[in-house]
């Protein structure tokens, strides 16, 4: 499967943001007691039809929140002091978190192999947050995402045949 690199995904997902944002809205004003399930069906279906490896958009172009306890783990990993590899690796963004301090992710190698996957951040383990309980709370990130990654944009869509019928 080809997959459209992020500026075709971001174009493609802003053409159907005002639809997007219509099954937000719905979801909502009556959140379905099944949504969590429905998907969560989407996440693993989804899953089996994309591979991230070869996609790898979110390593290359967001910035993931990096907290105190990932960089205790990243620093031992890399056997460095935590204080080191913040100098090195990281910077505070605007909301005052640490972030990496460039993209695309410096541990991500040319075949989209993450080489800290064992003790990536949080935040990468969770994305793209499909499966977690409480979907409707994640609806407006979820919207971001999809300008990045396609099984959010797949779930998306799935979710408007559903919620939105024509």
């Amino acid at each position: 499967m080809k997959y459209p690199s992020i500026q075709e995904l971001t174009n493609i997902a802003k053409k159907k943001a005002s639809s997007n944002k219509d099954l937000i809205k719905k979801l909502k004003k009556k959140t379905p007691k099944n949504l969590d399930l429905v998907v969560s069906e989407l996440h693993e279906r989804a899953f089996e039809e994309y591979d991230c490896l070869e996609c790898g958009n979110c390593c290359k172009s967001l910035g993931p929140r990096i907290t105190d306890r990932d960089i205790e783990q990243l620093s031992k990993s890399q056997k460095m002091k935590p204080s080191v590899f913040v100098e090195r690796y990281l910077k505070i963004d605007e909301d005052k978190d640490y972030v990496f301090q460039s993209m695309p992710c410096p541990f991500i190698g040319h075949d989209n192999y993450c080489h800290i996957y064992n003790d990536r951040p949080k935040a990468c383990r969770e994305y793209p947050h499909t499966d977690r309980k409480k979907f409707f709370q994640l609806l407006e990130l979820s919207l971001k995402n999809t300008e990045t990654c396609p099984i959010v944009y797949s779930i998306f869509e799935e979710l408007k045949k559903i919620y939105l019928p024509e």
